[in-house]
């Protein structure tokens, strides 16, 4: 299985710390070395760094943990391959417009039977259960809203119905973000933790790193980070359960 990772927050913030635990997990603490991804929102905007090598070896993920970019909103994978060879155009996350707003996605899990997905406004690039699936997520919400819809939250409420039917297909853990919100949904394996004051330290599991926040960080400062499973030994961690979904904005989770 593949591995995510996510970020919500009320300020622009690195994930540098966070990134270096989930890059050791591919190809050197776990097994998924068939590429990896991560995709950055500033403003309307967003930028992404992708690798078919294992990131543990990879001179782009260097890159990212070398230059800590700062975001409100952040995606990251790390693939095991089971749909589709090891290829860039195989590697999440994947993007696509809607609505005039850039849409970011990652998957973790194995579909069976997706072939019969009707596309239409979308079709994949890759040969990935995961990206057909996306672009079945966007051919939907593109039937239903024509423009920007007024009210998000019943938008993702419907999303999490799309989500509740692919599940029915396979595990189905999702990570989707416009830049705005972020919304996980949960089949078998996803964790989220809320980082706000008083800040304290945390130690990453599968690197000798420790992290003072309130060093790095203000009183006003609220992160939200995602994860398959978690990163850090000595923080609490939210489990969630099968077809559980949530929405965060800044930081915050609204639903």
């Amino acid at each position: 299985m593949c591995e995510l990772l996510g970020m919500s927050a009320n300020v622009p913030t690195d994930i540098c710390f966070s990134f270096s635990g989930l890059v050791k997990r591919g190809g050197e603490t776990g097994p998924h070395k068939d590429g990896w991804g991560i995709t950055f929102y500033e403003g309307k905007g967003c930028r992404s760094f992708k690798d078919p090598k294992p990131s543990c070896d990879s001179r782009v993920a260097e890159l990212v943990k070398d230059y800590p970019i700062k975001s409100k909103a952040v995606i990251s994978h790390i693939r095991q391959a089971n749909r589709g060879g090891v290829s860039l155009e195989n590697t999440h996350p994947f993007i696509r417009e809607l609505w005039g707003q850039n849409w970011t996605y990652a998957h973790n899990g194995q579909l069976t039977g997706y072939e019969d997905l009707q596309l239409g406004h979308a079709y994949p690039v890759g040969q990935t259960d995961s990206e057909l699936a996306f672009c079945w997520i966007i051919e939907k919400l593109h039937q239903t809203y024509k423009t920007v819809p007024s009210d998000m939250l019943t938008v993702f409420k419907e999303i999490a119905g799309y989500a509740d039917e692919l599940r029915k297909l396979g595990v189905f853990n999702m990570l989707l973000t416009n830049g705005e919100y972020v919304m996980v949904y949960c089949t078998n394996n996803l964790h989220w933790i809320t980082r706000r004051a008083p800040f304290g330290k945390a130690q990453l599991i599968d690197e000798e790193l420790t992290v003072n926040f309130s060093e790095e960080t203000s009183d006003s400062d609220v992160v939200t980070v995602i994860a398959t499973r978690p990163l850090t030994s000595d923080e609490e961690w939210t489990k969630m359960g099968e077809g559980e979904f949530c929405v965060f904005q800044l930081g915050e989770r609204i639903l």
